[in-house]
């Protein structure tokens, strides 16, 4: 009889290999395909993708990696990588090969998959790293997964976590390192909670990623113990001219300070590990478009990242699958 042996595979978007220019065309050229990610035709969206889009948008993408670009490389990649780490110590008593993937870029999940197959892993678990379920994330992931998979003969048990949006660790991690936060350097007059945007439309097609993100959020204020008038929900990262989902972070930034609210905290649930989306455009672009409102405070609470709260918080929700 075979012996089990059990795989986890940690699984986020990814990140170009350098912040320049012709790096991120080739990252942005593949995210930006995944019929996923934009619904579009795919002749009409080649179009638009080629002639609109890739001429232009890496540029200014690559300045704004390069802002927030460490010694170690892609905050993304290394901190989910530290991340990985610390999962794979607290398993390894247990006999279970734990490591970490990209949905675009590497390391691939392919080739983290083959790896798995080499060590004759009997039993597969895949986490993407997006608390939240969304068709343009965590389906893309599970796209990518079979798509390895249908090519070997011999199966391995797979279990696939959809999302972990209610989970009771998770929710009391992001509620402490707020509360850590404000024991720390103060409490801010408003609690922001800031999720990654998406077009309203997916939502109408049957997504649940913006009735996740309202619950997650309620979940949150409600272990702060703060009231409705205490923290908003808001969506950042808006891309296009379609309607994406509402209220849009930058605009509620703006119109805050001439409603009389001059401090906030901004939180941002939806992700894992920091990353351009937080980095930049949360912490360093969002929080001029507030101070130059007329806003006097402005601070963003880090992701979880690497912390031991975010580490047990991954160690639950696993055990619950081996």
């Amino acid at each position: 009889m075979a012996t089990k042996k059990t795989g986890v595979l940690l699984a986020n978007l990814g990140s170009p290999t350098a912040p320049t220019t012709s790096a991120v065309r080739r990252f942005l050229k593949d995210f930006l395909w995944d019929p996923r990610v934009v619904n579009l035709p795919r002749p009409l969206w080649w179009l638009i993708l080629h002639f609109f889009v890739l001429p232009f948008r890496p540029g200014r993408s690559a300045k704004a990696y390069r802002k927030i670009w460490d010694d170690k490389g892609s905050p993304l990649i290394f901190l989910t990588r530290q991340l990985t780490e610390k999962v794979a110590d607290k398993l390894s008593a247990k006999s279970v090969t734990t490591d970490y993937a990209m949905r675009y870029g590497e390391p691939s999940i392919a080739n983290q998959l083959t790896r798995f197959k080499q060590e004759d892993i009997t039993d597969l678990i895949v986490l993407p790293l997006y608390p939240q379920y969304s068709s343009t994330t965590t389906a893309s992931i599970y796209d990518d997964v079979i798509k390895e998979l249908n090519q070997w003969r011999h199966l391995p048990n797979i279990q696939f976590i959809s999302d972990y949006h209610q989970d009771k660790h998770y929710i009391a991690a992001v509620a402490d390192s707020v509360e850590q936060t404000w024991r720390e350097q103060g409490k801010n007059e408003l609690l922001l909670m800031s999720f990654h945007g998406l077009p309203e439309q997916l939502t109408k097609w049957g997504d649940p990623y913006f009735h996740q993100c309202r619950e997650t959020a309620a979940l949150i204020a409600e272990k702060l113990g703060l009231d409705e008038k205490q923290w908003m929900l808001v969506f950042q990262s808006r891309f296009g001219k379609a309607e994406w989902l509402k209220p849009y972070c930058a605009e509620t930034l703006r119109n805050l300070p001439g409603q009389g609210i001059k401090t906030v905290d901004v939180v941002c649930p939806g992700f894992a590990v920091d990353c351009l989306e937080t980095l930049e455009e949360i912490a360093m672009e969002n929080k001029s478009v507030f101070i130059e409102s007329g806003g006097v405070n402005y601070r963003y609470i880090p992701a979880l990242n690497d912390s031991k709260a975010h580490v047990n918080a991954i160690i639950s929700l696993l055990e619950q699958k081996l």
